[in-house]
């Protein structure tokens, strides 16, 4: 929000200089983000006309002008800018002048021709940024007048970093206000007229938009000059507002937008077909705009129509058709209220950002739409004539917003402030800001007033307060107050251990943003259960991540493309699939490339590979204290995983994760260039823990026993091992698996697992019998299950 000093203090008194108003806003959560002074050194700079212009006898680019400064002799100015012509009048810097950084203006010889002065730019006079060329006044203006009299100078240019929750101070009255209550002045506000109605011209008005649109109202204005001019102190006003000064129309719209706070738009009444009519937008409906771009709309688009056509997107931007021209006498001015969440995103989703939908968005007071379309339509007749017609007003009440009353409570403010703020400058602070406050005996009974859409609750009220009663008169006092510790379940890993856990296994913390390009998911093949975003803040964030893999992977690729060939990257977040509402779910992601281990003297450097990042996921298991519930297992893989150097993970036989070496095409999809292995888990898992219970050392030995056998190269030892468990139950205490082998001696197909059997028996010492017994069972159940063969 930017807007003139000046006109912030005809709306209100300011017994302040310019550094305080500063201080005084951003210290009430109205932040001055930028404060621009303008025009505040123009001391010899004065309104002049060109009377005379001749090219320069020595250079293509520059004129010898004769000037009129009211000096009573012409002066000659040699000047460059391409707009400089007989008859404009422009400011003139006259010889002792100092402009803007500190440039002195003293009489030269250019080019062998004398110059007593400079014509200036708005740069030049910092008082805007065009150097296009000279600043061209109004023909009327006084010659001779100093410039910062005639432009109403010196002057600064505010920029407020507004909240979300403060629509109301995008309009100089709603500023007004506040500043109001800030420094105990009143508020100015220009009273509201009611133009005659001289004009008969009437349109319907028809309302299909529900509580999307609950109040539209507009106004024939015929035969207007269509080349009247802005005035000066408007234009300016505008100009230090941020906005070029276009069209009489379009720059009283835009000056009540800034007065007010309510957009308004205006039509080419010709170009209007029959009645007007507010509905939502049809599936697939069209519009052209007034940027010259085609808006694709859809239902949740609010659409401004006649019975033929669309006009504008409600809230947004006008239609191009039925915009206004440097031909049109005759027009139609809307002045509505949108229900914020009919506006929102709406814009964003067009590619757009208008000042319009900025306000719509966040809020705009229903009361404004009358107000607004009279001062329009007064200064409209000011600056352009014509006859105005009858206010035409369509409106549901029903669906209107009503402010409620809140209470608020002495003792409450009092204990959240943590001081007592008398109860006459609490209700001066509430009345100045436009509240209605009633005393009760506990406090006040407050109403705001239909502006303020963020006064709901007590709090909002106490926050009021705070700020206006200014936040340095409250006292710093260390809070009092018994902590109450939580307790960390036994049987709960902390996630902030298993950070540092695989922060100790070399791995680095990556944090991404929860949302990625549908494109990149697409190569993912990624297409299942996703959640869109209905307002996304770009194209590439435009989708919620349904695995915390892509975003790590652009991680590591950024890294790898800066000379980073050793990645080891780790995540802890959230990932979303589609339900009502979305299904989140905690995750654990890693990736890596690379060697195994960093660069060292103590062994021969290797590629890092499947086991390496199986074993990072074994010291994981662990940590729990239950491996025997996780098994992996080499089917059910998804499509972005290596077919043959991969493994699903599964706890208790539920799949709760992925594990193995990227597959080749993505990987050249991506552009990684090396093999990336990766892991992802769901979170929870791997972070129940068995609780620990202490038990008698067995009294009785443990018995072992090696087999070998001859199974199926395809049979998994995660089948194998749970086979064994399964069959012999509590009595085997361990299964170690310490060889492999294939080759002479085995048949094509098939491998050699040698196991060692560690057995024992709580109740009892095993026998020799006991022992041979447990592994004729083991090795009938491997035969069964896995078309095992004892080795000889």
């Amino acid at each position: 929000m930017k807007f003139s000093e000046n006109w912030l203090r005809e709306l209100v008194d300011v017994q302040a200089d310019r550094a305080e108003l500063a201080h005084a806003l951003t210290m009430a959560g109205l932040e001055v983000e930028e404060l621009t002074p303008l025009g505040d050194d123009l001391a010899g700079v004065v309104v002049a006309e060109i009377v005379a212009a001749e090219k320069h006898p020595e250079a293509d680019r520059l004129q010898v002008c004769k000037v009129e400064a009211g000096q009573g002799e012409p002066l000659q100015i040699v000047c460059g800018a391409p707009n400089a012509r007989v008859g404009i009048k422009v400011p003139l810097a006259m010889v002792g002048a100092k402009l803007p950084g500190d440039i002195s203006i003293k009489a030269a010889k250019l080019r062998g021709v004398e110059s007593s002065g400079m014509l200036c730019s708005a740069k030049e006079l910092g008082i805007d940024a065009d150097a296009s060329g000279l600043l061209e006044l109004p023909l009327d203006a006084p010659i001779g007048q100093p410039l910062a009299d005639y432009l109403g100078l010196p002057d600064a240019s505010f920029e407020l970093k507004l909240t979300p929750n403060r629509p109301d101070c995008l309009g100089l009255v709603g500023l007004a206000h506040d500043v109001a209550a800030l420094f105990g002045s009143a508020v100015k506000v220009p009273a509201q007229v009611s133009v005659p109605v001289t004009s008969e011209a009437r349109r319907g008005i028809r309302l299909e938009a529900g509580k999307d649109a609950p109040r539209y109202l507009g106004r024939i204005i015929e035969g207007i000059d269509p080349a009247a001019r802005t005035p000066l102190w408007l234009a300016e006003r505008l100009r230090r507002a941020g906005l070029r000064p276009i069209s009489a129309v379009v720059d009283v719209t835009n000056y009540v937008m800034l007065e007010l706070g309510q957009p308004m738009h205006a039509f080419d009444n010709e170009a209007l077909e029959g009645d007007i009519v507010v509905r939502h937008a049809r599936a697939g409906e069209t519009l052209k705009i007034l940027d010259g771009s085609e808006a694709k709309l859809d239902p949740g688009f609010v659409l401004i129509a006649d019975e033929a056509k669309g006009l504008a997107v409600a809230g947004v931007m006008g239609g191009h058709d039925s915009r206004v021209t440097d031909t049109t006498v005759d027009i139609f001015l809307e002045s509505a209220h949108f229900a914020p969440a009919a506006i929102m995103g709406r814009a964003r989703k067009l590619g757009l950002h208008t000042d319009a939908s900025h306000r719509f968005e966040r809020g705009v007071d229903p009361e404004l739409p009358r107000r607004a379309l009279e001062r329009a339509s007064e200064l409209l007749l000011a600056i352009a004539g014509g006859k105005a017609g009858p206010v035409l007003v369509a409106e549901n009440l029903a669906d209107l917003p009503t402010p409620a009353a809140v209470t608020l409570r002495r003792a409450r403010l009092q204990r959240v402030l943590g001081v007592a703020v008398a109860d006459a400058e609490v209700a001066r602070i509430f009345i100045a800001l436009g509240m209605q406050v009633v005393t009760v005996a506990e406090g006040w009974q407050v109403t705001a007033p239909s502006s303020r859409f963020d006064i709901e609750r007590e709090e909002d009220l106490v926050e009021e307060v705070a700020r206006i009663f200014g936040y340095d008169n409250i006292p710093t006092a260390t809070p009092a107050g018994a902590l109450t510790l939580a307790v960390e379940p036994e049987a709960r890993i902390n996630e902030l251990a298993l950070r540092e856990q695989l922060a100790a296994r070399g791995y680095h913390e990556a944090v991404n943003l929860s949302f990625v390009a549908a494109e990149l998911l697409a190569s993912w093949s990624f297409s299942q259960n996703l959640v869109p975003l209905a307002n996304p803040l770009s194209a590439d964030l435009a989708v919620m991540r349904p695995s915390l893999l892509p975003g790590l992977i652009e991680a590591l690729r950024h890294n790898r493309a800066r000379q980073q060939e050793r990645v080891r990257l780790f995540e802890v977040a959230r990932v979303f699939a589609a339900g009502d509402p979305p299904l989140e779910t905690p995750s654990l992601a890693i990736v890596a490339c690379g060697n195994a281990r960093a660069e060292q003297w103590g062994e021969p450097s290797r590629a890092l590979d499947f086991h390496d990042l199986k074993g990072d996921l074994d010291a994981l298991i662990a940590w729990g204290g239950e491996p025997q519930r996780w098994s992996v297992h080499a089917d059910g893989l998804p499509d972005w995983l290596h077919p043959g150097r991969a493994a699903r993970v599964a706890r208790d036989g539920e799949t709760v994760g992925y594990l193995g070496a990227l597959h080749p095409q993505l990987a050249r999809t991506l552009d990684l260039g090396a093999d990336v292995h990766v892991l992802e888990l769901a979170l929870e898992p791997v972070l129940q823990r068995r609780v620990p219970q202490a038990r008698a050392v067995p009294r009785f030995p443990l018995v072992r026993r090696d087999i070998a056998i001859d199974v199926p190269e395809t049979a998994p030892w995660s089948q194998i091992g749970q086979v064994v468990r399964s069959t012999l139950g509590e009595r085997l205490k361990e299964l170690r698996l310490f060889d492999r082998y294939s080759g002479k001696g085995v048949e094509a197909g098939r491998k050699s697992l040698a196991m060692g059997l560690i057995l024992q028996d709580a109740s009892r010492t095993l026998t020799d019998d006991d022992a041979d017994r447990c592994v004729r069972e083991a090795i009938a159940a491997l035969e069964q299950t896995c078309k095992a063969k004892l080795r000889g």
